[in-house]
């Protein structure tokens, strides 16, 4: 894999966007989980850049993108990503996001349906008003920066039951750490359309693969912040939907195990059906 992904800046009117971009052909692009930044993609974005033409973008208050100047919507997150394939020239393009970024990727598909060619979802929780309770209790407590340092190690420790690398942990801990001292913006945003999201991505008709690691899945509801099958809401929202699940996918998947991601990811875009 020789595919070089360069960086750029996008300027918006709430600030500077950073995305990285690579290869050729068709595009797809792709969406970051909170509170994590196109860095999720590092590993994935080499492999599809052998076949698209691939954009990772930073939302606006995670990695090298600037703060937005308000708490932020996913209507607010789905206009940037329309603005920047603006930028690019890019009147129709496949979407994959994670997360926070398929709650996005899933916004810009109803609402700007003539944009998306093909859709693909990543564990999508079902928070239901207890984990939308619970995702403002996280809004409220913020991330700290914390006098004798300890938020430092509080932040290591987040994911040492599964993350697996050192190196991937530093890297998700260098995310964590540009989000201190600032709201969790995405969280909000979350929160805020977690309710409505059954009802609005009834209005996506694109082709659309829903992707599940179930051992992420497991992990919300395990943090008592959305049942492992609420997650089908997202398939009977979506009912044309197709179904891909990874036993032991975790939320790091997209940076552990690449190589399968990718595989279920080109099949699907290939597929003229």
């Amino acid at each position: 894999m020789n595919q070089k992904i360069k960086r750029a800046f996008l300027d918006t009117e709430d600030g500077q966007i950073l995305y990285r971009i690579g290869g050729e052909g068709e595009s797809l692009l792709l969406l970051h989980m909170n509170p994590r930044s196109s860095d999720e993609y590092r590993e994935l974005m080499p492999i599809l850049a052998e076949h698209r033409r691939v954009i990772a973008m930073d939302l606006m208050g995670f990695g090298d993108s600037d703060k937005p100047p308000r708490m932020y919507t996913i209507a607010d997150y789905a206009k940037n990503a329309i603005a920047l394939l603006d930028e690019l020239g890019i009147e129709k393009t496949s979407i994959m996001g994670n997360h926070t970024g398929a709650f996005v990727a899933g916004e810009i598909a109803a609402s700007y349906g003539d944009r998306v060619d093909k859709l693909i979802l990543g564990n999508v929780a079902g928070f239901g008003e207890g984990g939308q309770a619970e995702l403002f209790r996280r809004v409220e407590e913020g991330f700290k920066i914390k006098e004798d340092g300890s938020h430092l190690m509080e932040r290591w420790l987040a994911r040492s039951r599964y993350v697996g690398s050192a190196e991937l942990n530093h890297r998700w801990v260098l995310d964590d750490l540009k989000c201190f001292g600032h709201p969790l913006y995405a969280v909000w945003a979350v929160g805020n359309y977690c309710l409505d999201a059954p009802e609005k991505f009834r209005a996506i008709k694109c082709p659309t693969l829903i992707i599940w690691g179930l051992d992420d899945m497991k992990e919300f509801e395990r943090l008592s912040l959305a049942k492992l099958n609420d997650r089908y809401f997202l398939s009977q929202a979506i009912p044309h939907g197709k179904v891909a699940e990874f036993e032991h996918g975790t939320i790091c998947m997209m940076n552990q195990i690449p190589e399968e991601v990718s595989q279920v990811v080109m099949d699907f875009l290939n597929n003229s059906e």
